[in-house]
């Protein structure tokens, strides 16, 4: 990669917008579901496939189910994502409303 290919790459980086919303994670095979919310949709999916895998995640029934029916069997899906055009002033409010609205609708764990 030359090095305006690099300064590209990095400045849109920058400019990209998060992806906020609300997620689920369910294993089949146990029937436990859990769900979270948070500000970087784009990036959270891995953040728990590390976790389980290396047996770091800080949810004990979460990384159990992991380890009795391995991290493969725990899918994840984007309930909901929030408008781009958000206010970043209410987006922490808004988020809190919509993760308490999916908890209730789906008898699940929070994360």
């Amino acid at each position: 990669m030359n090095r305006t290919d690099r300064k590209s790459a990095l400045s849109a980086y920058r400019e990209r917008k998060p992806q906020v919303g609300v997620y689920r994670l369910s294993c089949a095979a146990s029937g436990q579901v859990w769900v979270g919310a948070t500000p970087t949709l784009d990036t959270i999916q891995n953040r728990f496939r590390f976790t389980l895998t290396q047996g770091r995640h800080p949810n004990a029934g979460l990384q159990q189910a992991a380890r009795d029916h391995g991290a493969e069997a725990i899918t994840f899906e984007v309930l909901e994502r929030l408008d781009d055009d958000t206010p970043a002033v209410s987006r922490d409010r808004i988020l809190k409303e919509r993760l308490a609205d999916w908890l209730q609708r789906l008898g699940a764990t929070p994360i």
